[in-house]
């Protein structure tokens, strides 16, 4: 799961999330969490605070969990935590999402996985390299020459693009 956030008080947000996600139970383990990255904004809306970024991975019990149900549960989080909808790519005050579950590959157009956009994105691949370094997605593509392939820079827990 990705985690980001640009509005209020950026530590806490990402912590409220992950404490959320944490009282799902037993059936939702965390595995590891990345550090925290301090990140440009991209697309659009460049006027607007830089955003802090994490990856967080989770060990799901999947004859529990669809991903659907997941991506809805992270959604839930979102509206919790009073994340408004403005214009896409805008501030936000927490942004969860989903970038993979197991092998699975599915375009359904409520939930694309691996997630669409997570290889053109150092905010994500940078923190998610940090979990898991060697991560090869269901495609056969390596993360870790996605990230090569991409112009930015990582200098001091901030990164360009």
């Amino acid at each position: 799961m990705a985690l980001g956030t640009n509005l209020g008080d950026l530590e806490d947000n990402l912590n409220q999330a992950l404490a959320r996600m944490e009282a799902y139970g037993e059936d939702i383990t965390l595995q590891g969490m990345s550090s925290t990255y301090l990140t440009q904004p991209q697309g659009p809306v460049q006027d607007q605070p830089w955003f802090l970024n994490q990856v967080a991975w989770y060990k799901v019990d999947h004859e529990i969990w669809s991903p659907e149900g997941l991506l809805s549960t992270l959604l839930a989080i979102e509206d919790q935590m009073h994340r408004e909808r403005g214009e896409p790519g805008g501030p936000r005050l927490i942004d969860l999402d989903l970038l993979l579950f197991g092998d699975l590959v599915q375009q359904t157009g409520f939930l694309d996985l691996p997630h669409p956009r997570m290889l053109e994105r150092a905010f994500v691949l940078v923190p998610l390299l940090e979990l898991v370094p060697d991560l090869v997605l269901p495609d056969g593509t390596r993360a870790k020459n996605a990230l090569e392939s991409l112009e930015y820079q990582l200098k001091d827990g901030k990164i360009t693009q």
